[in-house]
């Protein structure tokens, strides 16, 4: 379980400064959100965790979301949103062990923040994978 406050690096901004967040709501069913600590009122800055399960048996699956969603004002003043998620949806009802579901989602993690053969997380959105999410390219 998470702590309801997240401020020992949990979250960090692309200069690889941590942004903290306090939970302000948990419900209904597997959900809980989180509010930027000091963000204004105008521009909220939420972080969304959510879960739910889906058929029984060998058929029950599990998708889990992790979601960022920040107002800001645009080039035109007018308050815009930025939303980033990951949802992972895993075979929780025939699943022996975890291990190939870490695979699945560190081979995305890597994706987005490396270069490539390097092991250092670049939080500064120069991975293969964030650059072709920031600028649209394939």
């Amino acid at each position: 379980m998470l702590s309801n406050t997240l401020v020992t690096n949990e979250v960090k901004d692309t200069s690889g400064t941590e942004v903290e967040f306090s939970r302000i709501s948990t419900g209904p069913g597997r959900s809980t959100v989180f509010a930027k600590v000091s963000e204004t009122p105008n521009q909220p800055y939420r972080l969304t965790i959510s879960h739910s399960e889906i058929g029984t048996g060998a058929d029950q699956r599990r998708r889990s979301m992790v979601r960022f969603d920040k107002d800001i004002a645009g080039a035109s003043g007018d308050s815009r949103a930025v939303t980033a998620y990951v949802v992972l949806d895993s075979p929780i009802g025939d699943l022996a062990a975890t291990t190939e579901v870490k695979n699945v989602l560190a081979n995305l993690m890597s994706f987005l923040a490396t270069t490539g053969a390097a092991t250092t997380v670049l939080f500064d959105c120069t991975g293969n994978g964030a650059v072709v999410l920031v600028n649209g390219d394939l």
